[in-house]
């Protein structure tokens, strides 16, 4: 088949790798416009685009599929490739229907969560905030809705219970490409079926912001071990910054939330009457470090609070 690819960040990869390496032929691939990154605000390639050039296939970055010169411009390239099926992850733009609707195969996107649960833009990082314990990719067929259209194909994994929402992002996106390939082989033996999502079971996955991150010891420290694996924590200490990169539950721990209970463990008590050992950390203007070697040049006191 003659596929069209569209996809922009590393998660991505992995599908058009797949689709590179197929039978298939990749006639194009659509990314979002290269922007400026990093402390230097150097101009850099998408990780999609750059490998789409690793294999010479051809890359389109339109500001916009849905309106202005550059949708029109999208739209006539688009069928100018004539592709027979569009395989879509984590583009980052909504497809219009006439784009929906160009392919003989239609539009496949690859969603990161097992749909209807967790639509949206940031469903790995969802699960983990919310304890899940399994998660993994939906092959689903495009429709206007936000990951609305039918189900294709999904496949499941487990999630570890102190995995982070980058480790779960890694095999995720190995999985994606596993469940593309067989999507694909149905598809070309007529035995690929659609399930019409249930919208009562649905949920959404909105975006991260930085607020999210901060951490609340009042709270579960269960609850707040999620979040840190989910999108990193924040806390105050000493009147500066500090950022938790990971963290253990201990159990039975005294003290007022927020207080340290251990010192020497950097344990810090939570309102529900355990505590969160907290045990990778980045202080403000400082590099992300063992909290054991932060410890070393640091001495806490017991029931120093911290936020």
């Amino acid at each position: 088949m003659r596929i069209v690819y569209m996809g922009t960040p590393d998660i991505a990869v992995p599908c058009l790798r797949l689709l590179a390496e197929s039978k298939h032929e990749v006639v194009g691939v659509f990314t979002q416009p290269d922007r400026p990154k990093g402390r230097g605000h150097h101009t850099i390639p998408t990780p999609v685009k750059a490998a789409a050039l690793e294999y010479n296939i051809p890359v389109y970055q339109p500001l916009s599929l849905r309106r202005g010169e550059d949708a029109e411009a999208a739209m006539e390239t688009l069928r100018q490739l004539a592709p027979d099926l569009i395989v879509v992850m984590a583009y980052g733009q909504i497809l219009p229907k006439a784009v929906l609707d160009l392919p003989p195969h239609h539009c496949i996107n690859m969603h990161a969560s097992l749909l209807p649960a967790y639509r949206g833009a940031a469903p790995i990082q969802w699960v983990i905030l919310n304890g899940e314990t399994k998660t993994g990719i939906t092959a689903m067929q495009m429709a206007e809705g936000l990951d609305t259209g039918d189900m294709l194909l999904k496949k499941e994994i487990d999630i570890g219970s102190e995995e982070t929402a980058a480790e779960l992002h890694d095999r995720l996106a190995e999985l994606a490409a596993e469940t593309l390939q067989e999507t694909l082989a149905a598809l070309e033996n007529g035995t690929l079926t659609a399930e019409p999502q249930d919208d009562a079971l649905s949920s959404y996955a909105s975006r991260i912001t930085k607020e999210m991150s901060e951490l609340d010891f009042t709270k579960p420290a269960a609850e707040l071990h999620d979040l840190i694996r989910g999108i990193t924590g924040f806390t105050m200490l000493d009147g500066k910054r500090l950022k938790v990169y990971a963290s253990r539950v201990v159990e039975d721990v005294s003290g007022a939330p927020g207080t340290i209970a251990d010192p020497a463990e950097f344990v810090v008590a939570c309102g529900d009457g355990n505590g969160l050992r907290l045990t990778e950390i980045q202080p403000e203007g400082k590099r992300r470090m063992a909290a054991a070697d932060f410890l070393r040049g640091k001495k806490l006191t017991n029931g120093e609070t911290l936020g």
